[in-house]
């Protein structure tokens, strides 16, 4: 079973999200329903230790808070290989994911060892694009620098079960974890 644990998003960002990924000049966009914020990708495992992770998960204590995504950007050193929306610092959403992560380690399973770099994946790029395409995606990019939605409440995480299929990845949540405001 492939896991992860990740930040689901609210309707009206989602909303804004997708209208952002109509302008796209290059690349295959995320699906609507796959739009999420990762805390943790904890890879493919067998039932028994899924059910120990989620034990782990529902042992995190943490304050609800306000997460604000701020730009967008694109991983991958010489050609894009995909775009994000960022996230502005958050010291409760690092707090968490660090919380996240312990939970993964505590279950033996492998956990991520990239620093954390909180985002969401709009798009993916899977070929390399010519000069004209850069140029394109620069403009994109430039004509969007101060994207900045309202901030938005996360009051729960969750454990996702992601399969892939040809037509790309389906997410079914498995469980959820509330936060509580202090």
């Amino acid at each position: 079973m492939r896991i992860f644990i990740a930040l689901d998003l609210p309707d009206p960002l989602l909303d804004q999200l997708t209208a952002l990924q109509a302008g796209l000049p290059a690349g295959a966009p995320s699906k609507r329903e796959t739009l999420h914020l990762t805390l943790g990708f904890a890879g493919d495992h067998p039932q028994e230790q899924v059910e120990a992770l989620h034990e782990e998960l529902s042992l995190i204590k943490a304050t609800a808070f306000d997460v604000q995504l701020s730009g967008l950007g694109t991983f991958g050193k010489s050609t894009p290989t995909l775009l994000y929306a960022g996230v502005a610092e958050n010291p409760a959403l690092s707090e968490l994911q660090r919380k996240v992560v312990s939970a993964i380690r505590r279950t033996g399973l492998p956990a991520p060892k990239d620093r954390f770099h909180p985002h969401v994946t709009l798009a993916r790029f899977h070929r390399a694009m010519d000069a004209r395409a850069l140029a394109h995606l620069g403009e994109y990019l430039a004509m969007h620098e101060g994207f900045r939605p309202p901030a938005f409440s996360v009051t729960s995480f969750v454990l996702f079960q992601s399969t892939l299929h040809p037509q790309g990845a389906r997410h079914e949540e498995l469980a959820r974890y509330p936060l509580v405001w202090s």
